[in-house]
C-alpha cells in the first residue's frame, strides 16, 4: 500500500533525498509500505527521537500518543508528524 509521510521542522532532515525508488518532494515522499504498519514502526524505521515526535496526524486527525503502536496505516493516508513548537 502506498502512504505520504510528511516530516516538519528539524525532524524533515530525517528523510533521505531518495526513499524506496520515489524522490522526496520538500518534506515529504510517498512510498509502499506492508499492510499492516502502525504509526510507530515508520518513526522507528526512521529513527526519529522520541521526544521530537509531538504532534502526529493521519489526514489532519490527531493519533494521541497511546495509539501511535497500534493505528494501522491505510493505502492513500498521509502520516504528518511535527516537533513541539515554541514561539514568543
Amino acid at each position: 500500500m502506498r502512504i505520504t509521510f510528511k516530516l516538519f521542522a528539524m525532524l524533515a532532515d530525517h528523510l533521505p533525498a531518495q526513499l524506496d525508488g520515489n524522490t522526496r518532494e520538500g518534506n515529504a515522499v510517498s512510498f509502499e509500505v506492508p499492510e499492516g504498519t502502525t504509526v510507530q514502526q515508520l518513526v522507528d524505521r526512521f529513527a526519529l527521537p522520541a521526544k521530537l515526535v509531538h504532534l502526529v496526524l493521519i489526514d489532519g486527525r490527531y493519533v494521541e500518543p497511546a495509539a501511535r503502536a497500534t493505528r494501522v496505516l491505510t493505502d492513500g493516508e498521509t502520516l504528518a508528524i511535527w516537533p513541539p513548537i515554541a514561539g514568543g
